[in-house]
């Protein structure tokens, strides 16, 4: 029986904590950044996660601290909600609802019980237009309150937050937009307008891109596309104003962040490098450089002891006064690609990936913290488009935790590749992974796959590569040092027929290995390197392989590109069964029989697991990433159902309905029946597996039957003082009729009520199934 899921996809952690500008506490005690539909607070002296303010049921967009109490904050989120926390306790205070999606956050000392939100006016699109309202939060005891009586501030502002800021602690307000600068003082409620050329006369790109207030004087900085940052005065007077510029960023400036005497100002872009200008002092300056990913937000501590910088690579880097790093807070990097697919480190059990470039990341997803990098390249990064660099493509772990074998590579779109395959040793030590062999010639072409042997006594590197050949590597003693040291060199190397390796994999105990050449499967002994025999299958290159475990060793499965899962018997050395479905990941369970097959169609992923033994799924769950499967619930998800359910589906919605027709007119000549009755035998289950379970899905449960007659039983009762009343005046009108039609044999008699119900009954059984048999006969 198949057991079918409402099992809910848990977020495990991982969340970007760089969304928006991180802030930190009074006391510079604890920073709070968005993450996700939550809010996480971190130690500035332990970097270490305490808790979450969780209660948003979408993107958290926006948080900022209670300008009326130091030891509360808002938070606001594309839910349409503001949320008032005691973010000590982790403690939900109040819920205000607006009712619009929400963008950004603005509190201002001068606006006491005032917040201003960032909304749009539009649908989500890049023409979209967002405005900046003002709502006075109502004051009430319920822990839900409505506050959607909003102010329009400005109906015309860029979607980026970071060019919206308040400016001497709540007086005026400035919001830059593509090349328009507007200013408008709260008091005078008028809005000053200014404006700058597209390009200078040098061919400079003025667009702005970031804005900041200084809290003690009438000055706004202004970030902009070429790298420039403007310093505005006088823009109380619109023909009066003046502008000087900085200049040291070669590309946009991303982020600008004055300290809180006004002393000095904060800039960050693409070069990870924190710029410190002195106000007042010309260009002067101070620089903080290799920080990392790009600087995407600076912001400041109220006592200014502190400084918090976000990364392009989610990460959190903790400053102190005197411009020296204290502490990092590091979150999962996600780049654009994951090449060493997911992994779980045996001995940790984190997380194991593609980290910032050249490195691989252990993220631990019990504690949502990241533990360490290990950098594998082990040369410094150039941030710079088109470059081509080293890094990570493939990373696999031994059963024990014990070696780690990567390969990098760079130069993977041209003709001139270079790789490294290389072993790493755990040290118990520095309790981190250390080089152990480098090899930069393991093949002469691009290594595609590679794996560890399963046993725990001997450990065993298999590669396969498209120079068709795949290799065999072990520990050896390097007598020329006569070190105790091992180090890895190679011990054997196989091919086939000159066909190219595409996968392998050991069996669990290690006494085989399975190597799939294109479309056909050897199977080799590690112990003499015999090749032992060769599985052919369906047409279709092998596209992934896996064994069984335990009580299922004696399986092999494996995933082609025709969409095929076939399972092999290694005793019989014959296709024990497959079915039609596209694997794009097969995962065994190390504690367990059960196989997890992840099938992608129509844009979506669904899970189907599985004993090799048996076809018969034991769980599924449709919709693991995206879409749902086209399943009807009422149908029993039989084999049989697996295989035609699509096609018994697609007929339904093809059949023209007919009132007068109690069974569905089906479409004839059935493809997927006529698949099925001309498919070798050697392919399809046996018989007596696929005819057992045809005919119990097309059983009634005894729990049904049980229902439907008692249910029977009380019609038939109630039904019975009326036929009896009406049996007489039955009989009299059938004679009536015998007479009109001058014989009792031309007649067709007359059903009684059962027998219509029991008529009925039979007319509802759906045949249909053996119309396709039928027709598709020769």
């Amino acid at each position: 029986m198949v057991e079918r899921s409402d099992i809910r996809v848990v977020r495990c952690g991982g969340s970007k904590i760089n969304f928006r500008p991180p802030i930190i506490s009074n006391d510079s005690r604890f920073v709070l950044c968005v993450s996700g539909d939550s809010v996480k607070v971190y130690s500035t002296r332990t970097e270490e996660w305490l808790h979450s303010l969780q209660g948003h049921t979408n993107q958290v967009t926006g948080i900022a601290f209670n300008p009326a109490n130091h030891l509360q904050v808002y938070s606001c989120s594309a839910d349409g909600t503001v949320k008032l926390w005691d973010f000590i306790d982790g403690i939900l205070i109040k819920t205000f609802i607006i009712g619009s999606p929400l963008f950004a956050l603005y509190v201002s000392k001068e606006h006491e019980g005032v917040i201003f939100l960032h909304l749009s006016t539009g649908t989500y699109n890049k023409n979209e237009c967002f405005q900046l309202v003002s709502t006075q939060l109502p004051k009430s005891a319920d822990q839900e309150v409505e506050a959607k009586e909003l102010s329009a501030v400005s109906s015309h502002i860029s979607p980026n937050p970071s060019c919206t800021a308040f400016g001497r602690g709540g007086e005026y307000i400035a919001f830059a937009r593509n090349l328009q600068l507007d200013v408008y003082f709260f008091r005078k409620q008028k809005t000053y307008s200014f404006y700058l050329k597209a390009t200078d006369k040098k061919g400079a790109k003025n667009a702005f891109t970031c804005i900041a207030c200084n809290p003690t004087d009438d000055c706004i900085a202004t970030g902009h596309e070429d790298g420039k940052i403007r310093l505005w005065r006088n823009f109380n007077h619109k023909k009066e104003y003046t502008y000087s510029t900085l200049h040291w960023h070669h590309n946009a400036v991303n982020t600008l962040c004055f300290t809180p005497e006004g002393t000095n100002l904060l800039s960050g872009g693409i070069e990870s490098v924190l710029v410190k200008w002195q106000c007042g002092g010309g260009s002067k300056k101070d620089v903080l450089p290799r920080l990392g990913g790009s600087i995407l937000h600076v912001s400041g501590s109220p006592d200014g002891q502190l400084f918090c910088v976000s990364h392009s690579d989610n990460k959190i880097t903790v400053i102190e006064g005197n411009f020296k790093v204290s502490g990092l807070i590091q979150g999962l990097v996600t780049g654009d690609t994951v090449l060493t697919d997911l992994m779980i480190d045996p001995r940790s059990k984190a997380l194991v990936l593609n980290g910032k470039p050249g490195h691989l990341q252990f993220y631990s997803l019990l504690r949502d913290k990241h533990l360490y990098n290990l950098d594998i390249v082990q040369q410094e990064y150039i941030y710079e488009a088109g470059l081509d660099q080293f890094e990570v493509v493939k990373a696999v772990f031994d059963v024990k935790g014990s070696w780690l074998a990567t390969v990098e590579e760079r130069g993977h779109e041209s003709s001139d590749l270079e790789f490294f395959l290389k072993l790493w040793a755990f040290d118990e030590t520095t309790q981190s992974f250390v080089l152990n062999t480098s090899i930069s010639a393991a093949h002469t072409d691009r290594i595609i796959s590679m794996c560890f042997s399963s046993s725990e006594e001997t450990t065993m590197l298999v590669t396969t590569a498209e120079d068709s050949q795949f290799k065999a590597w072990c520990q050896d003693a390097d007598a020329d040092t006569q070190q105790d040291q091992n180090f890895w060199s190679c011990d054997f190397v196989g091919s086939y027929h000159n066909l190219k390796p595409t996968n392998c994999t050991f069996s669990a105990d290690s006494s085989l290995l399975a190597v799939s050449f294109q479309e056909v499967v050897t199977i080799w002994s590690p112990d003499t390197w015999e090749l032992l025999t060769t599985l052919c299958q369906p047409p279709g290159q092998i596209r992934d392989l896996c064994f069984g475990r335990l009580s299922c060793s004696k399986y092999l499965l494996g995933t082609t590109t025709k969409n095929l899962l076939c399972c092999w018997n290694l005793l019989t050395c014959a296709l024990e069964w497959s079915t039609s479905l596209e694997v794009s990941k097969l995962q065994p369970d190390p504690l367990s029989e059960n196989v997890a097959a992840f099938s992608y169609q129509s844009k979506h992923t669904d899970l189907f697991v599985f004993k090799p033994s048996e076809p018969l799924p034991l769980f599924t769950h449709e919709k693991v990433c995206s879409e749902k499967l086209v399943i009807d619930d009422s149908v029993a998800v039989t084999p049989f159902y697996l295989l035609l359910g699509k096609h018994r589906q697609q007929q339904k919605l093809n059949t023209p309905s007919h009132p007068a027709a109690d069974k569905p007119q089906q479409k004839q000549g059935s493809v997927s029946i006529k698949e099925l009755l001309h498919t070798p035998a050697h392919v399809l289950p046996a018989a007596s597996v696929l005819c057992s379970m045809f005919v119990n899905s097309l059983l009634i449960s005894n729990t049904g039957v049980r229902e439907e007659m008692e249910s029977s039983e009380q019609e038939m009762d109630c039904e019975k003082e009326e036929e009896d009343s009406e049996g007489e005046m039955e009989t009299r009108d059938s004679q009536q009729e015998l007479r009109a039609q001058g014989s009792v044999d031309e007649v067709t008699p007359k059903l009684s009520k059962a027998q219509e119900r029991e008529l009925k009954r039979v007319r509802k059984t759906d045949f249909s199934w053996m119309t396709g048999l039928i027709v598709s006969k020769p």
